[in-house]
């Protein structure tokens, strides 16, 4: 996702999120978060792309926390690399904030 976004999510999400790798190499920097095999064949998260099982991306050393290049932006734990996809789809709905007409609800 982009990086505006996937920041506010990972904010939102705070301690609900597991491991996440920023690269700011592409055109306008991206967040990957990691979540089960399989969360794209049902993700329809606008202005958010999963990829499929399968896809390759930088996974960038053990602890490395800046760049350049990819870097972990929040390092994978022993326990856990995923966040739960509903929490994720939440929280970016969170980032973008209501639409135009739409009310929050109660």
């Amino acid at each position: 996702m982009p990086r505006s976004v996937g920041l506010s999510a990972l904010a939102i999400l705070g301690p609900r999120c597991a491991a996440a790798i920023e690269d700011p190499l592409t055109s306008s920097g991206v967040l990957y978060f990691f979540t089960l095999a399989g969360t794209s064949d049902t993700w329809a998260v606008e202005n958010t792309a999963a990829l499929p099982v399968g896809t390759v991306i930088t996974i960038p050393p053990a602890r490395r926390t800046e760049g350049p290049g990819a870097y972990w932006r929040v390092c994978p734990s022993d326990d856990s690399w995923l966040t739960d996809p509903d929490a994720l789809a939440a929280a970016i709905a969170d980032a973008f904030g209501p639409r135009v007409g739409e009310e929050r609800p109660a």
